[in-house]
């Protein structure tokens, strides 16, 4: 189906994929932000003792809360890693555009360290992104370029991709489903944490597949210190889901830093589950998240269930606020 595309600039107007003039360029954008910056990563690791309430006294549930980064997701880590190897590589310079696909969190952080390093940045995402996504991005100053929403990511890849090639010279172009520091901000950051945070106990380790970098950077950073840790990868069980950033293998543009091999398990994911969870983080844990962390959880509950011992450690992906307008929250 050919992409059905349209440009909106951070007012709600059409535009082009540009810097409006009246918003100057920092000269000094290595270190501009650094304040807002240095507090990414490093989320609390929280015992779902509520959740949990059934396991056994030798089985223990975390997830790690990585809807408290500064830009509300797990996707603040790959984001800086991505703009700051690109910087350093001289491929992002002050008179380029970053321009990236995102199903929203990726693009959120994008736009927040551009916000506040001076970087133009330019976002192509599915016209059916939730409304909250759409003013915070605006809200940072992000261009947005609106694909097809039958064609999610996968249709915004392919259409920054046309941009990209129609002007090489204009974008600086991360790619983040097949850029080696996503996966490797959270070999640095999200796996060493856990150890750090579990003072090695950690057993098995649970997450959501979309641009796959968190479940495959902190996978590898878990299994080097100790290869007898259980990767458990999940996938929502259909296409037609409402898991946001999750993805479908069998049907969807696989990512290039995805390594299959490297879980011990694949399991999947039902929406309706995933939902349930989401709902039951709120109301009995007191976290309010979106439904991808649901999932986590969800998958992550039904491993603890299955052993006589162990510590199982998942991720919460992003905040719930940016859900609200989708009712996820109403019986």
């Amino acid at each position: 189906m050919p992409s059905s595309t349209s440009i909106a600039s951070p007012s709600g107007r059409a535009g082009s994929a540009v810097r409006s003039p009246d918003r100057p360029r920092r000269t000094d954008s290595t270190e501009a932000g650094g304040r807002l910056i240095e507090h990414v990563g490093n989320t609390p690791l929280l015992r779902l003792d509520a959740i949990g309430c059934d396991l056994p006294d030798t089985v223990s549930l975390y997830a790690k809360a990585e809807h408290l980064n500064p830009g509300g997701s797990v996707k603040d880590r790959p984001a800086l890693r991505m703009i700051d190897d690109g910087m350093a590589a001289g491929a992002l310079t002050g008179d380029r555009t970053l321009i990236d696909a995102t199903s929203g969190n990726t693009g959120i952080a994008y736009a927040m360290i551009g916000a506040a390093r001076g970087l133009s940045v330019a976002l192509a995402l599915p016209e059916n992104a939730s409304e909250e996504r759409m003013q915070i991005l605006r809200a940072y100053g992000a261009d947005l370029i609106l694909t097809d929403p039958l064609e999610g990511t996968d249709g915004a890849q392919a259409r920054v991709q046309e941009i990209v090639n129609e002007r090489p010279d204009a974008y600086f172009y991360p790619n983040q489903y097949d850029n080696d520091a996503n996966w490797k901000a959270h070999y640095d950051g999200t796996g060493r944490e856990i150890l750090e945070q579990t003072d090695g106990r950690v057993t098995h380790f649970v997450a959501g597949l979309g641009t796959t970098g968190t479940f495959m950077g902190t996978t590898r950073r878990l299994k080097e210190k100790n290869s007898d840790i259980r990767a458990i990868a999940m996938q929502p069980d259909s296409p037609m889901h409402a898991m946001e950033g999750l993805k479908h293998m069998e049907t969807a543009r696989v990512p290039g830093i995805y390594v299959p091999e490297i879980a011990d398990a694949h399991v999947t994911c039902r929406t309706e589950d995933a939902i349930d969870m989401t709902r039951r983080l709120a109301r009995d844990e007191g976290l309010l998240v979106g439904p991808s962390g649901g999932a986590n959880v969800h998958t992550a509950l039904r491993i603890a269930e299955s052993l006589d011992e162990g510590v199982v450690v998942t991720i919460l992906c992003d905040t719930g606020t940016r859900y609200l307008s989708d009712d996820l929250f109403r019986d």
